[in-house]
């Protein structure tokens, strides 16, 4: 099949290759996905940088990427979960970094997967795993629901759009902090817009004057802002910054669970979740993504399209 991979670590794009390499073996429990799309994350090049070296076991060469929607084409032994033709995605993490998404065939264990949801295309399902479940897994841990007051950090990016979606559906009155250009777009999710930087403690406690009950912050660096704004008794948690542990926050990892996925996948089904497509990228242009993904200026997903 054919793949992107690197033999080595490097901070730039320097040993991303595309290339010929063996088909993956297929063992008992296990979906093989042919794979229509491939959601690009930040932590996909962060990996290759060596930056989770001290957390995760490295095999090189590896294929990156963590996303997945496709074809089932084959199924291990024992995996009544799931037939040949059936149109699925996953989060498909593993325990050891190696065999990941960005090539033309992935397996996975049955139960970090889940059907697609037939109100997305391939692009918006291979986009929507690893963010979707990030943003469900933060508001979970923050416990957001009606008579919230939450404020998300990050809110255009595409963990960011996600979050106000499904926070806006448990209830929560949403405030989102973006650039200008980006408050549009924020609006159309139900978002309250507010710009980042210097003097957003301030902007946010004009909406909010009381405080927010909770605060989601997808960006990372915000943990001043963060403190600044919670109202008495309120919950924070962070996906880029651990330090907020030692605040009484949360340092949020997602971890594989079909079940999950399978809910937001009813979600996108019944018209509450959808997911923007910024831009999508074939293999040969993986270095491409990376790069625009390392900008932080995007909004919405970015996907691999083998």
């Amino acid at each position: 099949m054919r793949a992107v991979t690197y033999d080595a670590y490097a901070a730039d794009n320097s040993r991303l290759r595309v290339g010929e390499i063996p088909d993956p073996k297929l063992g008992p429990g296990e979906v093989l996905i042919e794979v229509r799309a491939a959601g690009v994350n930040p932590v996909d090049w962060k990996v290759m940088a060596g930056l989770l070296d001290g957390m995760m076991q490295t095999i090189f060469p590896v294929v990156p990427g963590w996303d997945v929607a496709g074809v089932v084409r084959a199924v291990g032994p024992d995996t009544p979960e799931f037939a040949p033709g059936d149109q699925v995605m996953a989060y498909a993490r593993k325990s050891v970094v190696q065999a990941g998404t960005f090539a033309e065939l992935v397996t996975m264990p049955a139960p970090g997967v889940a059907r697609k949801p037939s109100a997305l295309d391939w692009n918006q399902a291979g986009g929507l795993p690893l963010a979707g479940m990030t943003a469900q897994r933060t508001l979970d841990r923050l416990e957001v629901g009606p008579g919230d007051v939450l404020l998300v950090h990050g809110a255009a990016g595409g963990v960011g759009g996600l979050g106000v979606q499904i926070a806006r559906d448990r209830g929560a009155r949403v405030i989102g902090t973006a650039s200008e250009a980006n408050h549009g777009y924020l609006r159309e999710l139900g978002a309250e817009p507010v710009t980042y930087g210097e003097g957003l403690a301030g902007r946010v406690h004009e909406l909010a004057p009381d405080g927010v009950t909770a605060v989601a912050d997808f960006a990372g660096g915000q943990l001043a802002a963060t403190l600044a704004v919670l109202a008495e008794g309120g919950r924070h948690a962070s996906i880029a910054d651990n330090t907020v542990e030692r605040h009484g926050g949360h340092w949020i990892w997602v971890r594989p669970d079909g079940a999950k996925l399978a809910g937001l996948a009813a979600l996108a089904d019944r018209g509450a979740l959808t997911v923007k497509v910024a831009q999508t990228f074939p293999l040969e242009q993986a270095d491409a993504a990376f790069d625009v993904s390392r900008s932080g200026h995007g909004r919405g997903k970015l996907v691999i399209t083998p």
